[in-house]
């Protein structure tokens, strides 16, 4: 019988007593709880990590462990509250950062941080900034972070293991389908030299790496009761890349004038105004350390990691629809389709993008 998370509070050093485990959110990957405790003391999240994503939940934890050290101290310098400003990780009673249970399940606890808000998507140039600002400022302070961390999502946008894969899945063609999907493969293949440029400047060393978020949707930064920007949440996917995955991911989340699957291709555009106002957000905070080589990729970064995307979505259909949970048989091709849409729109707005990023820069030089 599987552990339930009342079974589990009990083995975490939560301070007071329980009075309460429950449902809190709808998160896609891991089962999340809110831990209420009786009287003054603090409340605490507590999370049944998804091993089937996470190959290596100990691993994992490691990573958050350095990487909310390494923003206490700087957060502390700037005399900030490390408590609220960044993610506190709640030992076991036998000081794990997790905690394994009969069933090899893996759960994990940290700090809740009250009276924040937030947002479920930017549909405004304001938010979009503070979005873009706290991505920038979190990449800022681990900026000079110089201990590695593992990487327990191997392959993750690196284009020469994504098109790999994607070679294999056509060599392949499982279930059929390739033969559906001729004009949508031609896609791929146009664009495959383009892409993999990217990817060999980060392999020879032109573009550094640095620590990343990894996912960079709104949704995982928290407002403060003034609406400003106050902690970078959600750290299960932070390890060592280009941090323009995160700002492409960013830009290809924020922009979208449709949703992901959008069947109606119409509604899918990218939003120049929201396109603005995030990159103002993040250069006012990553200026200061980005190289020469990251500031004239960045906007490239939105088309490399939005053709990813398209490409992921048409090779799990062309696989059989074995990773993405998909609605009907044909839900990933219309995933495919909508993302395609946003990457020929950000195509045609591309000089426009660059420019904007050089004249940011320009005008704002330290």
């Amino acid at each position: 019988m599987m552990s339930l998370p009342e079974d589990i509070g009990g083995y975490f050093r939560f301070e007071g007593v329980i009075k309460d485990i429950r449902p809190q959110g709808e998160g896609l990957i891991n089962d999340t709880y809110f831990v209420e405790t009786e009287g003054n003391s603090p409340n605490y999240i507590l999370q049944c990590k998804n091993k089937a994503i996470f190959k290596d939940v100990p691993a994992m934890m490691e990573n958050i462990y350095k990487v909310s050290s390494h923003l206490k101290k700087k957060i502390e310098e700037k005399g900030g509250d490390p408590l609220r400003e960044t993610l506190t990780i709640i030992p076991s009673v036998d000081g794990k950062l997790y905690y394994q249970d009969e069933d090899v399940e893996y759960w994990a606890a940290c700090l809740f941080i009250d009276n924040t808000t937030s947002y479920q998507c930017a549909d405004s140039p304001h938010l979009a900034f503070s979005g873009g600002k706290g991505i920038g400022r979190f990449q800022s302070m681990l900026s000079d972070m110089e201990e590695p961390l593992s990487d327990i999502l191997p392959g993750f946008h690196n284009m020469e293991f994504r098109l790999r894969q994607w070679d294999e899945v056509l060599s392949k063609d499982p279930v059929g389908r390739k033969a559906l999907v001729s004009q949508e493969i031609s896609w791929i293949e146009s664009r495959r030299e383009e892409m993999l440029s990217l990817w060999d400047k980060f392999k020879s060393g032109e573009i550094p790496q640095r620590v990343t978020h990894n996912d960079t949707k709104i949704n995982n930064i928290l407002f403060d009761d003034k609406g400003e920007v106050l902690c970078v949440i959600d750290l299960d996917t932070v390890l060592n890349s280009m941090c323009l995955n995160d700002y492409g991911d960013a830009i290809r989340s924020y922009t979208n004038a449709g949703k992901e699957d959008d069947k109606i291709l119409d509604n899918v555009y990218m939003k120049m105004d929201i396109f603005k106002a995030y990159t103002e957000g993040y250069l006012s905070e990553a200026i200061s350390f980005l190289t020469q080589s990251e500031i004239e990729n960045l906007a490239f970064s939105a088309k490399y990691i939005t053709y990813e995307q398209v490409l992921r979505f048409l090779m799990d259909f062309i696989d059989g629809d074995n990773y993405y949970k998909v609605k009907n048989k044909t839900h990933n091709l219309v995933r495919a389709h909508a993302q395609y849409k946003l990457l020929l729109s950000m195509e045609e707005n591309f000089s426009d993008m660059y420019a904007f990023v050089k004249e940011f820069v320009n005008n704002n030089k330290i």
